[in-house]
C-alpha cells in the first residue's frame, strides 16, 4: 500500500455555468503571460522599449500553438486518422497534445515575421525571451497532470502520481510524475540561462541556444521514463531521437557563434532609449553612442574656448598699446 502519492484531480474541466473552464489550458495561457512578462524585462534591460515583446508574441504565439499542435498530429495521426476515430478531435487542442518541437519552430517563424516588421535582430529577441519559454514549459506542464496524461513507468515512490482514470487504455495506479520532472526541469534551465547571461554576457542567439541545449538534455532522459504510446526508431522513441539531434544542433551552433561573432549586440532596438541603466546583467545599449557623443560635444567646446583665449588675448594688447607703460 502506497503511504504517499501525488493525487491527480478528478476532473481536468470546470463549468462556470455553461463555458468551461480547462485546465489544460489556463497553464498555456498563464505560461505564455509569464513568457512575456519577463522578456519583456529582460528586453528592456538589454536597451529595447517596453511592449516590443509583448507585439512579437502576437506572432509568435499562434505560430507557436499551430506548430506544436501539428507536431502533435502528425507524429500520432492514429489517435486521429484511424478507424474509429474522428478526425475532427485533432483540432481540439484543449484535450492536450502539443509537441514543444513543432511549437518552438513555428513560433520561431512567427517570432521573425514580427522581428523583421519592428527592424529588430531575430537572435537578440530569441536570447530576451529564452528563460520565459523555459518558465512557460514548466507551467504548462502541469496541464497534463489535469488531463491525466503523459506519466512515467509504474512505482510506489513517494511522489508517485496516482492515475484514477481507465479511459483511453490507461490502466489505475501509481506512476513517475514525468510531467512534474520536466516542470522541475525547465525551472532549472530558466534560471541556468539567466545566470550564464549574466556571467558571460550571452549574445547573438547564444542564450536561446543553452535554453535549447540545456532542455533537450532533460527531455532525453524524461522522455525515455514515459510509457505512452510513440513511435520508435531502433528500439528508441522517437522524440528521444528528436532531443538528440536538436541538442547537437544547438550545441555546435553556441561553438560556432561564440567564435564568429563573440559579444553582445550594442543595439536590439533602432531608436529606443536605453537611458534607464543596466539592469540583469545586461550593458546599456547606448553606452558607445553616449561616449560618442561627449567627444563631439568636446570637440564642439574646443573652437569657443580657443575664440574666447584669442580675444582676451587682443582687448590685452589694446591694453598695453593705449597706457605706453613698460614692466
Amino acid at each position: 500500500m502506497e503511504l504517499a502519492f501525488i493525487p491527480s484531480p478528478s476532473r481536468g474541466v470546470l463549468y462556470l455555468g455553461p463555458i468551461p473552464l480547462r485546465g489544460y489550458a489556463f497553464c498555456i495561457i498563464i505560461g505564455v503571460f509569464v513568457a512575456v512578462w519577463l522578456g519583456n524585462k529582460r528586453w528592456i534591460a538589454r536597451g529595447g522599449r517596453a511592449g516590443t515583446v509583448a507585439d512579437i508574441a502576437v506572432w509568435a504565439v499562434p505560430f507557436g500553438l499551430v506548430g506544436g499542435r501539428l507536431y502533435h498530429v502528425i507524429t500520432d495521426y492514429e489517435l486521429y486518422f484511424s478507424e474509429g476515430r474522428d478526425w475532427v478531435d485533432a483540432f481540439k487542442i484543449w484535450e492536450g497534445g502539443l509537441g514543444i518541437w513543432g511549437a518552438i519552430a513555428l513560433g520561431a517563424l512567427g517570432a521573425w515575421i514580427g522581428c523583421r516588421r519592428r527592424g529588430i535582430p531575430m537572435p537578440a529577441y530569441a536570447d530576451a525571451v529564452a528563460p520565459g519559454i523555459a518558465f512557460a514549459q514548466a507551467i504548462g506542464r502541469w496541464g497534463n497532470w489535469f488531463n491525466q496524461e503523459l506519466y512515467g513507468k509504474p512505482t510506489d515512490l513517494p511522489w508517485a502520481l496516482e492515475i484514477t482514470s481507465s479511459s483511453d487504455g490507461r490502466v489505475p495506479g501509481t506512476y513517475h510524475p514525468t510531467f512534474l520532472y520536466e516542470s522541475l526541469w525547465c525551472i532549472g534551465v530558466a534560471l541556468l540561462v539567466i545566470w550564464a547571461d549574466r556571467r558571460f554576457r550571452l549574445g547573438h542567439g547564444r542564450a536561446f541556444a543553452l535554453y535549447v541545449a540545456a532542455y533537450c538534455a532533460g527531455r532525453g532522459w524524461i522522455e525515455y521514463m514515459r510509457v505512452d504510446d510513440a513511435h520508435h526508431i531502433l528500439g528508441v522513441r522517437l522524440n528521444v531521437w528528436t532531443a538528440i539531434l536538436v541538442f547537437l544542433l544547438a550545441v555546435t551552433y553556441l561553438v560556432v557563434s561564440s567564435k564568429k561573432r563573440p559579444g553582445r549586440e550594442a543595439v536590439v532596438e533602432p531608436g529606443a532609449d536605453a537611458a534607464g541603466g543596466e539592469t540583469d546583467g545586461a550593458e546599456p545599449a547606448d553606452a558607445a553612442g553616449s561616449t560618442d557623443r561627449a567627444e563631439d560635444a568636446g570637440e564642439d567646446d574646443a573652437p569657443a574656448g580657443e575664440a574666447d583665449e584669442t580675444e582676451a588675448e587682443a582687448d590685452g594688447a589694446r591694453n598695453g598699446a593705449g597706457s605706453g607703460k613698460k614692466t
